[in-house]
């Protein structure tokens, strides 16, 4: 329904997750920009690494001053167990077919060779993170801010990562001088039994928190 006279205004707040989930959702985003729609995005207090991937597709990037920006960047961590298994006398297998199919792993024995593939792989992604945030925020120096930093509002403005300071709040309230505003959100619609589960989640919480009070008020009297 929406035309390029119209604007899409999305309130983004995320410090970031997972690549492949972050990557659908930028796509997402873009899908408005190809149709031609504004796109303005407002962030109140965080959109990092992930969240400033979604961010940077916005034809606008409005930062209240002291949100936190950047983080383009990317990490992997996990622990590895094996010198206590094998303190232990625990053998763990892996088993693969392909030679980087495993590079690293929780509970086997990790080689100098998979370490290098997988900090090869994160380079790649590296690379592909830095390519994306250039095609849409070109003004930027990409390599001196896709160092995996974060800068608050104020600072972000002087880096191009955003081009307005101010709050959504206070956007909102001067757009819709000139504009009618709608307000949408999606809302997943649950099954019967998540219903069900949920309104049980609650009346248990409830539960547990009279009791606690009761009984914390039995202690003090």
């Amino acid at each position: 329904m929406a035309t390029p006279q119209d604007e899409v205004v999305l309130r983004l707040e995320s410090g970031g997750g997972m690549v492949h989930s972050y990557g659908l959702a930028s796509s997402q985003l873009a899908r408005i920009r190809q149709a031609g729609v504004p796109l303005t995005v407002c962030i109140d207090k965080v959109a990092a690494s992930g969240g400033y991937m979604m961010a940077c597709i916005g034809e606008k990037i409005i930062s209240a001053p002291f949100a936190i920006l950047g983080s383009i960047g990317v990490v992997a961590q996990l622990p590895n167990v094996h010198r206590l298994l094998k303190k232990h006398d625990i053998d763990f297998e892996v088993l693969t077919a392909g030679e980087y199919k495993r590079t690293l792993t929780v509970f086997g024995e990790n080689t100098e060779k998979g370490r290098e593939k997988f900090q090869e792989d994160l380079e790649t992604t590296h690379e592909l993170f830095k390519g994306f945030v250039a095609r849409y925020r070109p003004q930027l120096d990409i390599d001196q801010i896709a160092t995996g930093e974060v800068w608050l509002g104020l600072a972000a403005l002087e880096k191009q990562l955003v081009d307005e300071l101010r709050t959504s709040d206070e956007y909102l309230a001067e757009r819709v001088k000139s504009a009618e505003l709608f307000h949408l959100h999606y809302a997943e619609k649950k099954t019967l039994q998540e219903r069900v589960g949920l309104a049980g989640s609650v009346a248990l919480d409830r539960f547990v928190l009279n009791w606690l009070s009761r009984l914390n008020q039995q202690r003090f009297w």
